[in-house]
């Protein structure tokens, strides 16, 4: 598992995707939705991290 500060790192990086992506192709595209769900899931990932159960 990808430690906080890798996924930290992950999710700039996806997120910079994700703009790039929104200002070319637009918000409603298939390659939108897909990037978009990918920083989702690294997202969840870094708050099951912080997150204390």
């Amino acid at each position: 598992m990808a430690t906080k500060h890798e996924l930290i790192e992950l999710i700039e990086k996806k997120r910079s995707e994700l703009i790039d992506i929104v200002a070319k192709y637009g918000m409603s595209s298939s390659k939108t939705l897909k990037l978009s769900q990918e920083l989702d899931t690294l997202l969840n990932k870094y708050n099951h991290i912080i997150v204390p159960k």
